[in-house]
This record gives C-alpha cells, sequence and structure tokens, in this order.
C-alpha cells in the first residue's frame, strides 16, 4: 500500500485548456455553447437582473442563426479547427513524453466539450495529487485566463480531493514565445514579401476591464514591443489594434475593423495581420481576420493581404509548451 501511494504521489497531471468551440455549427450547438459562454461573470459582468432576460429572450433567440452560419464557414472534416488543432497538440505533447510516466495529459475547454470538469475527474480517478494546468492564452486576463481558474476552483470546491496546483497565468513575454512569433513573422516576409504595414490584432475587451485593474492591455503592449524588438521593426512599420468587439460599451482601442480602412483609404497597398493572442486558429481568426477584414482592406483599396496563421500544432508551438510544462514542474519530479 505504501509503495502504492508513494507511485502514485510522482504522478503530475498536465491540462491543457483553451476557450471552447460549439459541438456543431448549428443554431442548437451554437444556443447551447453561447449559453454557457455568455452566463459566464468574467464575460459579460453586468447586473443578471438585467442581463439573463436579455440573454435568454433575446440574444440566444437571434445570434445562433448568425454565428452557426460564421462557423459552418470553417469548420472541417474533423470538426472545429480550434478543438481538432487542440488536440493535434495534446497528441505531440503525449509522443514527446512518452518516456516520461510520470506525467499524463489532458485537454479541457472552458465552455462546450470536452469540459475542464471530466479531465479533473480522470486526473482524481487515476489518483493524481499534482496538476499542472495550462490555458492557451499567451496574455493573461479576467475573461479567459482567470475564468479557467473559476472553473478548476468550482469542481474542486465539490470534491473531498484536494490536489497541489500550479496554474500558469500567461505567458506574453516568455523567450520562446516570443521568438516563435517572431518566427511566423519572418516566415510571412519571406514567403509574401515584406508588407507597407504589419498589424498585431489581439482580442478586444471592455476599457473598463483595464481601468479596474486587469493587466491584458499592458500584456498585449508588451508582446507587441518585445517581438517589434526583435525583428528589428521600425515605428511605422506596424500597429497594434483589437477586434472582436460587440455590444455598445466602449472597448480597448484602438479598433481593427476602424484602423483597416483607413490605412487603405491613405496609401498601404500589401497589409499582414497576425493575432498573438490566440495560439489556435479559430474563428475569430480564420473567419473574421481572414476573411472578413480581407474583404474590408480590399473593399477600401488594399491590393495584397495576408493573414499570419497563429502557432497550432507547430513544433514551435510544442517546444513552447514543452518548456512552460518543464520549467512549472520542477521540484515535482
Amino acid at each position: 500500500m505504501q509503495k502504492e501511494f508513494e507511485g502514485k504521489n510522482k504522478q503530475i497531471g498536465v491540462l491543457i485548456t483553451n476557450l471552447g468551440t460549439p459541438d456543431s455549427p448549428t443554431k442548437k450547438g451554437l444556443k447551447k455553447y453561447l449559453n454557457q459562454f455568455l452566463m459566464d461573470r468574467r464575460v459579460v459582468d453586468i447586473s443578471r437582473l438585467l442581463w439573463v432576460p436579455l440573454l435568454k429572450l433575446i440574444i440566444l433567440n437571434v445570434r445562433p442563426k448568425k454565428s452557426a452560419k460564421l462557423y459552418k464557414s470553417i469548420w472541417t472534416e474533423d470538426g472545429s479547427p480550434l478543438l481538432a488543432i487542440s488536440k493535434k497538440i495534446l497528441g505531440r505533447l503525449k509522443d514527446a513524453f512518452k518516456d516520461n510516466k510520470s506525467l499524463f495529459f489532458d485537454l479541457g475547454m472552458r465552455y462546450g466539450n470536452p469540459s475542464i470538469d471530466k479531465a479533473l475527474k480522470r486526473f482524481k480517478d487515476k489518483g493524481i495529487s499534482k496538476i499542472i494546468v495550462l490555458p492557451l492564452y499567451p496574455q493573461a486576463g479576467s475573461p479567459t485566463t482567470s475564468s479557467t481558474m473559476d472553473a478548476v476552483n468550482n469542481f474542486l470546491s465539490e470534491q473531498s480531493w484536494t490536489p497541489n496546483l500550479r496554474f500558469i497565468s500567461g505567458y506574453h513575454d516568455n523567450d520562446n514565445y516570443i521568438d516563435s512569433i517572431s518566427k511566423s513573422v519572418e516566415d510571412s516576409f519571406s514567403k509574401n514579401g515584406r508588407p507597407d504595414k504589419l498589424i498585431f490584432s489581439y482580442h478586444g475587451m471592455p476599457e473598463r476591464y483595464l481601468h479596474e485593474g486587469d493587466p491584458y492591455f499592458c500584456f498585449c503592449h508588451k508582446t507587441t514591443r518585445l517581438v517589434a524588438e526583435k525583428l528589428r521593426l521600425d515605428e511605422d512599420d506596424y500597429e497594434m489594434a483589437f477586434q472582436s468587439r460587440f455590444g455598445y460599451e466602449k472597448w480597448l482601442q484602438p479598433y481593427v475593423d476602424e484602423m483597416i480602412p483607413s490605412l487603405a483609404k491613405n496609401g498601404t497597398k500589401h497589409l499582414q495581420i497576425i493575432s498573438p493572442g490566440f495560439s489556435v486558429d479559430c474563428l475569430e481568426t480564420l473567419e473574421e481576420i481572414d476573411i472578413q477584414y480581407r474583404e474590408l482592406f480590399e473593399e477600401h483599396g488594399g491590393k495584397k493581404y495576408s493573414y499570419i496563421p497563429c502557432l497550432n500544432d507547430s513544433n514551435d508551438q510544442i517546444e513552447l509548451v514543452k518548456s512552460l510544462i518543464m520549467t512549472n514542474s520542477k521540484g515535482w519530479h
């Protein structure tokens, strides 16, 4: 019994997480997914008395149909790109650490399937008492990283099981991450030519989050500065902006969808965009950036447009994640 306990005590669970995706690109699939997503207080933090009736009576009866159409435009034979690529990352990590019998990997999505709860339960059933949680959000923020922490804590609050946790809260200035993003940009310049302007586009959030203490905005700026320095870009070579806003509240600025027409009208003919805040390509990159923004640029006189993909399951991504895991498991092996 003592040897069995000691053996289990050496086991480390590594939970890779991301935002999530609907189970299918249908109105029904989107209604279920959006309900879970938009009921998260980290995502929408206004009064429940106001928000719940608005969500249930209006938004969930209007938005799912529109969102389903967008998801259908990027859906693949393997399903949602975000989930399919995340599974590839999981598989590559398992293969990379196949000789390390103490590490057990799993995947959990903050919303939708596979869930964080089920992944944690699998660790519990294995008797694992040490867990590393790695949300694949380079720039930590309340609606993403903190929400993931909430999900983990909510599950544990209902358990008699209390594992040791190491939570990786972002890696916006990690050397391997900066090198990988820089290499992606260099590869694009080599393949498509050097653009008139490079845009670093990050997912937006209400501006008041910044004033309430959320460091996300600052993390985005630091990532952009470090990559620009690594590539030796001049200030006129690039811009930083935010995408994917909704509602009537003021969000972090500048807005990408306002910046692109302005650049095109003022002589930018060749534009490239990278979105370093997304580790895996998803609706916001494949549909919003690569389709909507391309059309927006061309409509206003732009000639050449290139979207620089996320790190996805590339060798650089795997090496980055491996380094984060090894750094955060020190002392546990």
